[in-house]
């Protein structure tokens, strides 16, 4: 199977600390997929087939993908990618954060990644389930809440629960005491 490789490079906001630290600005968006559709006229591609998308030192990973964007490339515009869409077993990997949902929204004027359905947080050896993850990449927080739209089941790590009551839970690391 061949894979399709393109590149976006577009101008973001400031870099950010915590779950952004690493998140550059001016980093391109380099996607990745078995296959593409461009839909030139509707200002979006369709990626599907193990799509990887990374800037700077963040991975977002899905089975399908389609990205917004500004300028139409036939006319020979620099197109600006504003959205990606993700679903199927959506995972976003950060230098020392790993988050996994059914889908995923990334706005990329905001700098704000939304995951919804079975969403799971691990970091550090703690693990935090819920409904819905709010990222914001330019201040670092992230919120978590047990509120998603649809989604069914799971994509919690191995080992962990997810509340489906629409509740938060977690498991986190204790230090070890001398």
């Amino acid at each position: 199977m061949r894979r399709t490789t393109i590149l976006l490079t577009l101008s973001l906001a400031c870099a950010a600390p915590a779950f952004a630290q690493g998140r550059n600005s001016q980093a391109p968006i380099n996607l990745n997929a078995d296959h593409i559709e461009l839909q030139d006229k509707a200002n979006r591609a369709l990626f599907s087939g193990n799509v990887v998308v990374k800037q700077a030192e963040m991975t977002l990973n899905a089975q399908r993908m389609t990205v917004s964007y500004a300028g139409q490339i036939s006319t020979g515009a620099s197109p600006e990618a504003q959205r990606i869409d993700a679903s199927g077993g959506v995972t976003v990997t950060r230098p020392t954060q790993t988050a996994r949902s059914n889908f995923a929204v990334y706005d990329l004027k905001k700098g704000v990644i939304t995951m919804l359905g079975g969403v799971t947080l691990i970091q550090a050896g703690n693990t935090v389930n819920g409904g819905r993850l709010t990222i914001n990449l330019d201040t670092g927080r992230a919120i978590i809440d047990g509120s998603s739209v649809g989604g069914g089941g799971s994509a919690s790590a191995p080992g962990t629960t997810t509340s489906s009551n629409g509740r938060v839970s977690g498991t986190f690391s204790v230090p070890k005491r001398n």
